[in-house]
Protein backbone atom coordinates (compact mmCIF):
# COMPACT_ATOMS: atom_id res chain seq x y z
CA UNK A 1 0.00 0.00 0.00
CA UNK A 2 1.51 3.34 -1.06
CA UNK A 3 1.11 6.94 0.01
CA UNK A 4 -2.56 7.08 -0.98
CA UNK A 5 -3.34 4.11 1.26
CA UNK A 6 -1.31 5.66 4.07
CA UNK A 7 -3.30 8.89 3.87
CA UNK A 8 -6.57 6.93 3.92
CA UNK A 9 -5.39 5.01 6.98
CA UNK A 10 -4.53 8.24 8.86
CA UNK A 11 -7.71 10.06 7.83
CA UNK A 12 -10.01 8.22 10.30
CA UNK A 13 -8.04 8.76 13.55
CA UNK A 14 -7.34 12.34 12.48
CA UNK A 15 -11.07 13.09 12.22
CA UNK A 16 -11.74 11.36 15.55
CA UNK A 17 -9.04 13.45 17.25
CA UNK A 18 -10.50 16.67 15.84
CA UNK A 19 -13.97 15.61 17.07
CA UNK A 20 -12.57 15.01 20.56
CA UNK A 21 -10.94 18.45 20.52
CA UNK A 22 -14.22 20.13 19.52
CA UNK A 23 -16.01 18.45 22.44
CA UNK A 24 -13.33 19.62 24.88
CA UNK A 25 -13.62 23.16 23.52
CA UNK A 26 -17.40 23.05 24.02
CA UNK A 27 -16.88 22.07 27.65
CA UNK A 28 -14.54 25.02 28.12
CA UNK A 29 -16.92 27.49 26.45
CA UNK A 30 -19.85 26.56 28.67
CA UNK A 31 -21.13 29.40 30.90
CA UNK A 32 -18.88 32.04 29.31
CA UNK A 33 -21.30 34.10 27.17
CA UNK A 34 -24.73 35.20 28.37
CA UNK A 35 -26.01 36.04 24.88
CA UNK A 36 -25.39 32.55 23.48
CA UNK A 37 -28.27 30.15 24.04
CA UNK A 38 -26.07 27.22 22.99
CA UNK A 39 -23.30 27.93 25.48
CA UNK A 40 -25.81 28.72 28.23
CA UNK A 41 -27.06 25.13 28.03
CA UNK A 42 -23.60 23.81 28.81
CA UNK A 43 -23.12 23.66 32.58
CA UNK A 44 -22.01 21.09 35.12
CA UNK A 45 -24.57 22.01 37.77
CA UNK A 46 -27.57 24.34 38.05
CA UNK A 47 -28.67 25.67 41.45
CA UNK A 48 -32.35 26.69 41.25
CA UNK A 49 -33.35 29.21 43.95
CA UNK A 50 -36.66 30.52 42.65
CA UNK A 51 -38.69 28.64 45.29
CA UNK A 52 -36.30 29.07 48.22
CA UNK A 53 -37.82 29.18 51.69
CA UNK A 54 -36.38 29.21 55.19
CA UNK A 55 -39.09 26.92 56.52
CA UNK A 56 -38.33 23.45 55.21
CA UNK A 57 -40.96 21.02 54.04
CA UNK A 58 -39.42 18.35 56.26
CA UNK A 59 -39.43 18.07 60.00
CA UNK A 60 -36.43 18.87 62.17
CA UNK A 61 -35.86 15.18 62.83
CA UNK A 62 -35.90 14.37 59.09
CA UNK A 63 -33.41 17.15 58.37
CA UNK A 64 -31.04 15.99 61.10
CA UNK A 65 -31.32 12.39 59.89
CA UNK A 66 -30.25 13.51 56.41
CA UNK A 67 -27.27 15.37 57.89
CA UNK A 68 -26.22 12.34 59.92
CA UNK A 69 -26.54 10.12 56.85
CA UNK A 70 -23.75 12.06 55.15
CA UNK A 71 -21.63 12.37 58.29
CA UNK A 72 -22.53 16.01 59.04
CA UNK A 73 -23.06 16.01 62.78
CA UNK A 74 -22.19 19.59 63.74
CA UNK A 75 -25.01 21.20 61.73
CA UNK A 76 -28.53 21.59 63.04
CA UNK A 77 -31.72 22.29 61.13
CA UNK A 78 -32.05 25.69 62.85
CA UNK A 79 -28.64 26.75 61.54
CA UNK A 80 -29.67 25.81 58.02
CA UNK A 81 -32.89 27.80 58.37
CA UNK A 82 -31.08 30.87 59.72
CA UNK A 83 -28.67 30.96 56.77
CA UNK A 84 -31.45 30.43 54.23
CA UNK A 85 -33.61 33.15 55.80
CA UNK A 86 -30.83 35.66 55.19
CA UNK A 87 -30.48 34.36 51.66
CA UNK A 88 -34.22 34.61 51.07
CA UNK A 89 -34.26 38.29 52.13
CA UNK A 90 -31.61 39.18 49.55
CA UNK A 91 -33.36 41.09 46.75
CA UNK A 92 -30.42 40.68 44.36
CA UNK A 93 -30.64 36.90 44.40
CA UNK A 94 -31.16 35.34 40.95
CA UNK A 95 -33.49 32.48 40.16
CA UNK A 96 -30.72 30.14 39.06
CA UNK A 97 -26.93 29.81 38.92
CA UNK A 98 -25.16 27.62 36.37
CA UNK A 99 -21.65 26.35 37.21
CA UNK A 100 -19.14 25.95 34.38
CA UNK A 101 -15.43 25.27 34.02
CA UNK A 102 -14.28 28.92 33.96
CA UNK A 103 -17.09 30.57 35.93
CA UNK A 104 -20.84 30.75 36.37
CA UNK A 105 -23.90 32.33 34.76
CA UNK A 106 -27.10 33.51 36.46
CA UNK A 107 -30.54 34.58 35.35
CA UNK A 108 -34.28 34.50 35.88
CA UNK A 109 -36.95 31.92 35.15
CA UNK A 110 -40.19 33.09 33.55
CA UNK A 111 -42.94 30.66 32.59
CA UNK A 112 -40.51 27.76 33.03
CA UNK A 113 -38.11 29.43 30.57
CA UNK A 114 -34.58 30.26 31.68
CA UNK A 115 -33.21 33.65 30.66
CA UNK A 116 -29.51 34.09 31.31
CA UNK A 117 -28.70 37.68 32.24
CA UNK A 118 -24.98 37.68 33.07
CA UNK A 119 -21.87 35.51 33.35
CA UNK A 120 -18.84 35.95 35.53
CA UNK A 121 -15.43 36.74 34.09
CA UNK A 122 -13.51 33.58 33.16
CA UNK A 123 -11.10 32.51 35.88
CA UNK A 124 -8.59 29.68 35.92
CA UNK A 125 -8.99 26.97 38.56
CA UNK A 126 -12.48 28.25 39.25
CA UNK A 127 -14.76 26.87 41.94
CA UNK A 128 -18.24 28.03 42.91
CA UNK A 129 -18.28 29.73 46.31
CA UNK A 130 -21.97 30.19 47.20
CA UNK A 131 -21.42 32.66 50.05
CA UNK A 132 -19.28 34.90 47.88
CA UNK A 133 -21.60 34.71 44.85
CA UNK A 134 -24.76 35.26 46.91
CA UNK A 135 -23.28 38.12 48.93
CA UNK A 136 -23.29 36.26 52.24
CA UNK A 137 -19.56 36.36 52.83
CA UNK A 138 -19.74 38.23 56.11
CA UNK A 139 -19.09 37.49 59.75
CA UNK A 140 -22.77 37.28 60.68
CA UNK A 141 -23.37 34.40 58.30
CA UNK A 142 -20.02 32.72 58.91
CA UNK A 143 -20.79 32.49 62.59
CA UNK A 144 -23.85 30.43 61.72
CA UNK A 145 -21.83 27.97 59.67
CA UNK A 146 -20.16 24.96 61.27
CA UNK A 147 -16.58 23.86 60.79
CA UNK A 148 -17.75 21.09 58.45
CA UNK A 149 -18.69 23.69 55.85
CA UNK A 150 -15.14 25.02 55.73
CA UNK A 151 -13.70 21.51 55.38
CA UNK A 152 -16.12 20.62 52.59
CA UNK A 153 -15.33 23.82 50.69
CA UNK A 154 -11.59 23.14 50.91
CA UNK A 155 -12.07 19.68 49.42
CA UNK A 156 -14.37 21.05 46.73
CA UNK A 157 -11.83 23.76 45.86
CA UNK A 158 -8.97 21.24 45.59
CA UNK A 159 -10.98 18.84 43.41
CA UNK A 160 -12.18 21.69 41.16
CA UNK A 161 -8.57 22.82 40.72
CA UNK A 162 -7.48 19.32 39.64
CA UNK A 163 -10.47 19.07 37.29
CA UNK A 164 -9.53 22.36 35.62
CA UNK A 165 -5.88 21.29 35.21
CA UNK A 166 -6.96 17.94 33.74
CA UNK A 167 -9.12 19.66 31.12
CA UNK A 168 -6.30 22.04 30.19
CA UNK A 169 -3.87 19.13 29.81
CA UNK A 170 -6.42 17.21 27.77
CA UNK A 171 -6.82 20.19 25.46
CA UNK A 172 -3.05 20.72 25.11
CA UNK A 173 -2.17 17.07 24.44
CA UNK A 174 -4.98 16.78 21.89
CA UNK A 175 -3.61 19.82 20.03
CA UNK A 176 -0.14 18.25 20.01
CA UNK A 177 -1.66 14.96 18.83
CA UNK A 178 -3.21 16.73 15.83
CA UNK A 179 0.03 18.50 14.93
CA UNK A 180 2.22 15.40 15.29
CA UNK A 181 -0.38 13.38 13.39
CA UNK A 182 0.66 15.19 10.18
CA UNK A 183 3.99 13.35 10.31
CA UNK A 184 2.16 10.03 10.65
CA UNK A 185 1.31 10.26 6.96
CA UNK A 186 4.99 9.82 6.09
CA UNK A 187 5.93 6.81 8.18
CA UNK A 188 5.00 4.40 10.93
CA UNK A 189 7.42 6.17 13.25
CA UNK A 190 5.19 9.22 12.99
CA UNK A 191 2.22 7.05 13.94
CA UNK A 192 4.14 5.69 16.91
CA UNK A 193 4.86 9.17 18.31
CA UNK A 194 1.30 10.28 17.61
CA UNK A 195 -0.03 7.23 19.47
CA UNK A 196 1.93 8.22 22.57
CA UNK A 197 0.32 11.66 22.63
CA UNK A 198 -3.06 10.08 21.85
CA UNK A 199 -2.75 7.89 24.95
CA UNK A 200 -1.90 10.94 27.08
CA UNK A 201 -4.81 12.91 25.65
CA UNK A 202 -7.17 10.02 26.34
CA UNK A 203 -5.98 9.64 29.94
CA UNK A 204 -6.32 13.36 30.74
CA UNK A 205 -9.71 13.61 29.04
CA UNK A 206 -10.97 10.58 30.94
CA UNK A 207 -9.58 11.86 34.24
CA UNK A 208 -11.24 15.26 33.77
CA UNK A 209 -14.58 13.71 32.81
CA UNK A 210 -14.57 11.26 35.72
CA UNK A 211 -13.63 14.00 38.19
CA UNK A 212 -16.41 16.32 36.98
CA UNK A 213 -19.01 13.57 37.01
CA UNK A 214 -18.11 12.28 40.48
CA UNK A 215 -17.70 15.74 42.00
CA UNK A 216 -21.07 17.13 40.98
CA UNK A 217 -22.83 13.81 41.52
CA UNK A 218 -21.74 13.89 45.16
CA UNK A 219 -22.82 17.52 45.40
CA UNK A 220 -26.22 16.63 43.97
CA UNK A 221 -26.72 13.65 46.28
CA UNK A 222 -25.64 15.47 49.46
CA UNK A 223 -26.43 19.19 49.33
CA UNK A 224 -29.18 18.64 46.78
CA UNK A 225 -30.95 16.08 48.91
CA UNK A 226 -30.71 18.30 51.98
CA UNK A 227 -31.63 21.65 50.44
CA UNK A 228 -34.44 20.25 48.34
CA UNK A 229 -36.62 20.52 51.47
CA UNK A 230 -35.98 24.28 51.42
CA UNK A 231 -36.96 24.78 47.80
CA UNK A 232 -33.37 24.70 46.44
CA UNK A 233 -32.93 22.27 43.58
CA UNK A 234 -29.67 20.96 42.10
CA UNK A 235 -29.68 19.79 38.49
CA UNK A 236 -26.77 18.28 36.54
CA UNK A 237 -26.37 19.57 33.00
CA UNK A 238 -26.92 16.73 30.53
CA UNK A 239 -25.42 18.61 27.57
CA UNK A 240 -22.15 19.28 29.37
CA UNK A 241 -21.69 15.66 30.42
CA UNK A 242 -22.64 14.47 26.95
CA UNK A 243 -19.92 16.69 25.50
CA UNK A 244 -17.21 15.63 27.94
CA UNK A 245 -17.94 11.90 27.60
CA UNK A 246 -18.15 12.15 23.81
CA UNK A 247 -14.67 13.64 23.99
CA UNK A 248 -13.57 10.51 25.87
CA UNK A 249 -15.18 8.18 23.31
CA UNK A 250 -13.66 10.00 20.33
CA UNK A 251 -10.27 10.11 22.03
CA UNK A 252 -10.34 6.37 22.74
CA UNK A 253 -11.39 5.50 19.19
CA UNK A 254 -8.70 7.79 17.77
CA UNK A 255 -6.05 6.18 19.97
CA UNK A 256 -6.99 2.70 18.77
CA UNK A 257 -6.85 3.76 15.12
CA UNK A 258 -3.50 5.52 15.62
CA UNK A 259 -2.20 2.29 17.13
CA UNK A 260 -3.54 0.37 14.13
CA UNK A 261 -1.67 2.71 11.77
CA UNK A 262 1.60 1.80 13.52
CA UNK A 263 1.21 -1.85 12.57
CA UNK A 264 -0.42 -1.50 9.15
CA UNK A 265 -0.67 0.76 6.12
CA UNK A 266 2.99 1.40 5.34
CA UNK A 267 3.68 4.42 3.17
CA UNK A 268 6.27 2.59 1.02
CA UNK A 269 5.44 1.74 -2.53
CA UNK A 270 5.08 -2.01 -3.17
CA UNK A 271 6.89 -1.62 -6.48
CA UNK A 272 9.96 -0.13 -4.82
CA UNK A 273 9.89 -2.95 -2.31
CA UNK A 274 9.80 -5.58 -5.07
CA UNK A 275 12.63 -3.92 -6.96
CA UNK A 276 14.73 -3.86 -3.79
CA UNK A 277 14.12 -7.57 -3.28
CA UNK A 278 15.18 -8.27 -6.85
CA UNK A 279 18.42 -6.37 -6.39
CA UNK A 280 19.11 -8.15 -3.11
CA UNK A 281 18.51 -11.53 -4.78
CA UNK A 282 20.87 -10.71 -7.64
CA UNK A 283 18.13 -10.53 -10.28
CA UNK A 284 19.01 -8.10 -13.05
CA UNK A 285 17.02 -6.63 -15.86
CA UNK A 286 16.54 -8.66 -19.05
CA UNK A 287 19.40 -8.46 -21.51
CA UNK A 288 19.00 -6.99 -24.90
CA UNK A 289 18.22 -9.41 -27.75
CA UNK A 290 20.79 -10.94 -30.12
CA UNK A 291 23.31 -11.67 -27.35
CA UNK A 292 24.90 -14.82 -25.95
CA UNK A 293 24.73 -15.77 -22.30
CA UNK A 294 27.03 -18.27 -20.53
CA UNK A 295 25.03 -20.97 -18.84
CA UNK A 296 27.52 -22.18 -16.21
CA UNK A 297 29.08 -20.66 -13.12
CA UNK A 298 32.49 -19.17 -13.89
CA UNK A 299 31.92 -19.40 -17.65
CA UNK A 300 33.54 -16.79 -19.84
CA UNK A 301 31.18 -14.80 -22.05
CA UNK A 302 31.51 -15.28 -25.75
CA UNK A 303 34.20 -13.15 -27.33
CA UNK A 304 36.15 -12.66 -24.10
CA UNK A 305 38.27 -15.80 -24.30
CA UNK A 306 41.97 -15.58 -23.57
CA UNK A 307 43.99 -14.81 -26.69
CA UNK A 308 46.22 -17.81 -26.06
CA UNK A 309 43.24 -20.11 -26.10
CA UNK A 310 43.96 -23.17 -28.16
CA UNK A 311 41.51 -24.13 -30.84
CA UNK A 312 40.94 -27.71 -31.65
CA UNK A 313 40.21 -29.04 -35.07
CA UNK A 314 36.77 -30.40 -35.64
CA UNK A 315 36.38 -34.06 -35.03
CA UNK A 316 33.48 -34.35 -37.37
CA UNK A 317 31.51 -32.21 -39.68
CA UNK A 318 30.04 -29.17 -37.85
CA UNK A 319 31.19 -30.58 -34.52
CA UNK A 320 33.58 -28.77 -32.18
CA UNK A 321 34.74 -29.86 -28.73
CA UNK A 322 33.62 -27.78 -25.74
CA UNK A 323 36.44 -26.27 -23.69
CA UNK A 324 36.53 -26.56 -19.93
CA UNK A 325 33.62 -28.97 -19.94
CA UNK A 326 32.96 -29.51 -16.28
CA UNK A 327 29.86 -31.63 -15.80
CA UNK A 328 29.44 -31.74 -19.55
CA UNK A 329 27.93 -28.26 -20.23
CA UNK A 330 29.79 -25.82 -17.98
CA UNK A 331 30.66 -23.34 -20.77
CA UNK A 332 27.65 -23.85 -22.98
CA UNK A 333 26.09 -20.71 -24.34
CA UNK A 334 22.47 -19.67 -24.52
CA UNK A 335 21.13 -20.08 -28.04
CA UNK A 336 20.87 -17.03 -30.22
CA UNK A 337 17.77 -15.18 -29.08
CA UNK A 338 15.30 -13.50 -31.31
CA UNK A 339 12.72 -10.95 -30.30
Amino acid sequence: MGKAGRVACIFTPYLLTIASLICIIMVGLGCTKASSSTLNNLYFMRVDLQNITSSGSKTTTEIENILEEYGITSVTSSQVSDVLSKLQDDSTLKDFYDIGLWGYCDGDITNNTSNTTSCSSPKSEYYFNPLEVWGLDNDAVKDELPDDYTKVMKIYKAVSKWMFIAYVLAFATTIVEILVGMFAICSRWGSCVTTLFAVLAFLFTTAASVTATVLFSIMDSTAGNLLDAYGIKFTMGKNMYAATWLAVVFSLAGTLFWLFSVCCCSGRSPYNHRNRERRNNGITAEKAPYTYEPLGAGAVPYGNQHPNHTSYPPTAANEYPMTNTNNGRANAYEPFRHV
